[in-house]
């Protein structure tokens, strides 16, 4: 029996590449656009893990640890995500403490 090696994590939030073109330039496109990207990969890696969950309900599925790793990498990424957005929440509430 062999084990296969573990492949790469595939898209984390951490893995946004620089913006260029037109949004770089303007300031705050370039964060939309890595933030919306980022989002869309946390959906794409739910579905993925909701997908296998479904296939290993159903018996369909060949290699429970492809399911297990999927599911493993959501919630890593979930759990990214919303330590991103408390932080952030935490700035601007520092933000808007300082005093002008």
């Amino acid at each position: 029996m062999s084990i296969a090696p573990v492949g790469p994590v595939g898209p984390v939030l951490g893995s946004v590449t620089a913006p260029t073109g037109p949004a770089a330039t303007s300031g705050g496109g370039g964060f939309a656009a890595s933030l919306a990207g980022a989002v869309d990969d946390l959906q794409q890696l739910q579905s993925t893990s909701n997908q296998l969950a479904v296939q290993a309900v159903t018996g369909s599925l060949d290699d429970i640890h492809s399911a297990t790793i999927a599911a493993t990498r959501a919630q890593v990424t979930l759990e990214v995500a919303a330590a991103l957005r408390n932080k952030g929440v935490d700035a601007f509430n520092e933000i808007m403490r300082m005093q002008a």
